[in-house]
């Protein structure tokens, strides 16, 4: 009785050995629904931040254990994973990417003492009225994006006509906003404004109205799913109205759903990280594994390495002391130098313009460069 006694003990012992050895940290995302080409962008970015870091011996000599949560691009279920990763552990969430999602999860992750790091979540609400300082994004915000796209449409557009929608979503009506009053004060009044539905698979009716208005230029606030099949719509209907969007449109899914019809289609996003002499080691080992580096992975590698930067920094995972970490420090990553605001926001360059063509994007200029040899 006595051995077995012993033997209790000492497996207790190793098993919470073990234990201690871990930290679990998530990733969310909608890994499922039609936005789950950016749940896989966040998920190969995730999982080549922990191989990397844990093979260099994890983070304060303990590895690092993944939880991914898929919220699918949806407010209810977004809060329902953040409750499921607080519980299993996690101490850190890089997510999620949908404003929309972000936004009603930074309550629960604030409430649970779990740090938020959103590698996409672009909507000013989400920092601007964020629940406590351990909320944090590494990229930038619609009152930037907005601007770009809504300054470019003046400066290359002059005189065009301009239509200005939105899929009524969190994210779309945010940046569609900023787009109309950069617009307005910039002079250019937009013939057309209207929303749509997303989850919709004809947009007959919506292409019908930019005809019939003389549509030039439409600036779409929505997913790549919902956009995509509008501009090929337009296109079999015979409108050549040039498309702006915003960084919903990042990912090759976008080029899947519209194929040539999406020659020209234009977005802003930040300076691509894959250009960073620092992303390169980083990019060739995700591409080995069969992982793409493309859109939002290298945001969510570079929020996990910030957050394991300021634990190294802090000495342990304490909540305290790594938010204070976090808003004190600055941090090297494969997207450039990274520190925060008193908001929570990323100080590093916005957005610029890229330009879809032949199935690939590019910087605007460089794009029409391309093309016109």
């Amino acid at each position: 009785m006595k051995k077995t006694l012993m033997l209790g003990i000492v497996l207790n012992a190793l098993v919470s050995g073990v234990a201690a050895a871990e930290i679990r940290i998530g990733v969310a995302a909608p890994m499922t629904g039609s936005s789950a080409a950016f749940g896989e962008q966040f998920r190969a970015g995730a999982e080549q931040a922990i191989d990397d870091i844990n093979a260099k011996g994890g983070v304060n000599g303990e590895r690092l254990r993944l939880l991914i949560g898929d919220d699918a691009c949806d407010p209810k279920q977004a809060v329902s994973v953040a409750n499921r990763l607080a519980s299993e552990g996690a101490v850190f969430v890089a997510g999620h990417f949908c404003s929309g999602s972000s936004i009603p999860a930074s309550r629960v992750y604030d409430e649970e003492r779990v740090i938020q790091i959103s590698p996409g979540s672009t909507n000013p609400v989400f920092t601007d009225q964020r629940p406590g300082k351990g909320i944090f994004r590494v990229c930038g915000r619609d009152d930037q994006q907005g601007q770009v796209g809504a300054n470019y449409i003046i400066k290359q557009f002059p005189n065009a006509k301009v239509a200005v929608i939105h899929d009524k979503s969190a994210w779309g009506k945010g940046v569609t906003d900023t787009v109309l009053k950069t617009l307005q004060a910039g002079g250019k009044k937009p013939a057309l404004v209207d929303s749509f539905s997303a989850g919709e698979r004809d947009y007959t009716a919506l292409v019908t109205k930019l005809k019939q208005a003389g549509i030039d230029v439409l600036y779409a606030g929505g997913y790549y799913t919902e956009v995509g099949l509008i501009t090929r719509q337009m296109r079999e209907q015979g409108l050549k109205a040039v498309v702006i969007g915003g960084d919903a449109l990042f990912t090759d899914e976008y080029w899947a759903i519209t194929g040539k019809s999406g020659d020209g289609t234009l977005m802003t996003f930040a300076p691509d990280p894959r250009r960073n002499k620092a992303a390169a080691p980083v990019v060739a080992a995700m591409q080995a594994k069969g992982r793409s580096a493309e859109g939002y992975a290298l945001y969510t590698y570079a929020a996990i390495q910030a957050w394991a930067e300021a634990v190294r920094s802090a000495g342990s995972t304490d909540y305290e002391k790594v938010v204070d970490a976090l808003n004190n420090g600055k941090f090297e990553t494969v997207i450039g130098t990274v520190d925060f605001d008193k908001k929570g926001d990323v100080t590093l360059p916005g957005f610029v313009v890229y330009e879809w063509r032949d199935g690939k994007y590019d910087y605007a200029q460089a794009a029409q460069a391309r093309s016109s040899n």
